[in-house]
């Protein structure tokens, strides 16, 4: 492989994969007060060199650890922050009801990146795992997940801000990001991508009259969704591809957001300048290709394999799509992987770890027969 090669890659994935069941069962223990931390993080060690194993076994070139030492794909990054304060609500209509508790965080203070942050040393622990033949990816939620649910879609914080206004919140959120960002590279991280499902709540009619009855302008907000963004990736080294996941949602195979991508294609596709898209194209609540109209010279890694169900896809109709998209992109700007992670949470979707194994070696056959430069 050369080592100067970049992702995102014509076969790629969002990130999270299932639990497996050592995992479980270790974090159980851990939680009833019968396992040490240390005893924890050796069992997840384990578990994720197994994994990354499987991911190079298969034909992956970006490398993962599953999220396994994760509750939530973003909470436990956010919760790390100095500034945020974590609580738990009862949820009864969230993804189609089937998460019953809802853990959610606000600003309740400056914010900040600690130099010590807990990612940084799962970070080089899949850096190491990963060897020097593959990618060692990491994700982390991206900035708009604190400004959207931990300052304008927060109750709490509305009634009793911790900033005296959204443009300071907002500064606050880019340097956090710009040190997080420094910090991930310092350790070698030359792959990030950034989870941002907030965005979702600006193409969903649902979310939309919330953010309005809020008092936002849904426009306005959109616009300081992309600059928060833009302005987060200021300093990125050159040498660090940095890219962003948009979904609907994902728990337990269930959704949170319906709706395509062209309310937000100019602000999102238009403007900010990461490196790649990662964008959900595995249903019709996704509507069609035509919001890629404002890419740029960003890649876009479409996701047509469904993490949902364990239904295996068809190539052919694969391959059909991406002719489909590239009517708005070129060819060399496209990749392929599922449209989410496994495993948004703990708990992970309705599918089987061989299931998981299946769609992943689909996403990478097909991409390997669809671009003839194989850097899948």
């Amino acid at each position: 492989m050369n080592h100067e090669q970049k992702g995102p890659f014509r076969a790629d994935h969002v990130g999270s994969l299932l639990r497996p069941d050592s995992i479980k069962q270790a974090r159980s223990k851990y939680a009833r007060g019968t396992l040490a931390k240390e005893e924890l993080r050796e069992i997840e060690n384990e578990a994720i060199e197994n994994l990354i194993e499987k991911q190079k076994e298969i034909g992956l070139t970006a490398i993962t650890d599953g999220e396994l030492r994760r509750e939530y794909w973003h909470l436990d990054f956010i919760r790390e922050l100095r500034g945020i304060r974590v609580y738990h609500e009862e949820s009864e209509g969230m993804f189609q009801g089937k998460m019953k508790t809802l853990a959610k965080y606000m600003v309740d203070g400056p914010l900040q990146f600690p130099e010590n942050h807990p990612f940084l040393e799962d970070f080089a622990f899949v850096k190491k795992a990963a060897g020097e033949n593959h990618v060692a990816k990491f994700t982390i939620p991206g900035p708009n997940m604190i400004f959207y649910s931990g300052i304008i879609n927060n109750a709490y914080y509305l009634e009793n801000p911790a900033y005296s206004s959204l443009e300071e919140a907002a500064k606050d959120i880019v340097q956090v990001y710009k040190d997080a960002i420094q910090a991930f590279y310092d350790k070698g991280c030359r792959y990030l991508q950034l989870d941002d499902t907030s965005w979702g709540a600006l193409f969903s009619d649902d979310f939309r009259k919330i953010i309005s009855e809020n008092g936002f302008d849904v426009n306005a907000v959109m616009k300081q969704f992309a600059d928060i963004t833009i302005a987060a990736l200021e300093d990125k080294p050159e040498n660090m591809t940095v890219t962003l996941h948009v979904c609907r949602g994902n728990f337990k195979s269930s959704w949170l957001y319906e709706g395509d991508y062209e309310p937000i294609a100019s602000q999102l596709f238009g403007r900010v300048n990461v490196d790649g898209f990662f964008l959900e194209f595995d249903s019709d609540r996704a509507g069609n290709f035509a919001p890629l109209r404002y890419i740029r010279n960003q890649r876009v890694v479409l996701g047509l394999v469904t993490t949902k169900t364990a239904e295996m896809e068809d190539k052919k109709a694969i391959k059909d799509r991406i002719k489909e998209a590239e009517r708005y992109v070129s060819k060399e700007q496209l990749c392929l992987s599922p449209q989410c992670g496994f495993a948004s949470t703990e708990e992970g979707n309705l599918v089987t770890e061989e299931d998981q194994w299946k769609k992943l070696r689909l996403v990478v056959d097909t991409a390997g027969e669809v671009w003839s430069d194989n850097q899948a």
